[in-house]
């Protein structure tokens, strides 16, 4: 995560002939002590007309967050902090309310939980004029005392799949086979992707534009 890039993904199609729903996601099974990967973007394309959607990515912002989840779905945020390289933060709890400490310079980017109980935590990035940070992994029972510390690679996957939802905490392998993976790192600040449905093969494709 050393690198500060920004990467703008479009995905676009055009009289598909088929509906579907583009599943994005930066690891797609859950690694015990690595945290449960969180769906980033699920999108409708329709069969019929023209449909594009831009996703952005960014590593220039990166952020801890006490989450508020609901159905295994994350909704929302409890308490946030922004860091960046080796930094760390502690969260506390004073009555039902929590927060961050200030992120102070440290051998690792990690979260301690000071809480006294057992708490859940995600790690994700803030892009650009965002209020909250978008989740990429989940860390459930964090014990008091103990800490995480991310290991994140933006490698991206794309499936096509209508079982999930944006926010939705992956408990196991997505039941669909894996249609596009890329590393994020590798690409141009901006790339365009054509998405397509080959009737004769009964297979969906992505291409670059």
């Amino acid at each position: 995560m050393s690198d500060v890039f920004v990467r703008n993904l479009i995905f676009q199609a055009n009289d598909l002939g088929k509906r579907w729903d583009l599943l994005l996601i930066f690891n797609d099974q859950a690694v015990p002590g690595v945290g449960n990967p969180v769906v980033w973007r699920v999108s409708t394309f329709g069969d019929v007309g023209v449909y594009q959607v831009r996703s952005t990515f960014s590593t220039q912002q990166f952020s801890f967050t006490k989450p508020k989840v609901s159905g295994g779905t994350i909704v929302g945020a409890l308490a946030s902090v922004d860091v960046n390289g080796c930094q760390q933060t502690t969260l506390t709890r004073d009555g039902g309310a929590f927060e961050f400490s200030a992120p102070v310079e440290a051998s690792e980017m990690k979260a301690i939980n000071d809480t006294g109980d057992k708490v859940d935590f995600t790690f994700g990035f803030k892009a650009t004029g965002a209020s909250l940070p978008t989740p990429l992994l989940y860390y459930g029972d964090v014990e008091n005392k103990s800490s995480i510390s991310p290991q994140f690679s933006p490698r991206l996957r794309a499936y096509v799949t209508s079982d999930y939802t944006e926010g939705e905490i992956l408990r196991g392998e997505i039941l669909a086979p894996l249609l596009w993976e890329m590393d994020l790192a590798e690409l141009s600040e901006t790339t365009t992707w054509n998405l397509k449905w080959d009737p004769t093969a009964g297979c969906y494709t992505i291409t670059e534009a």
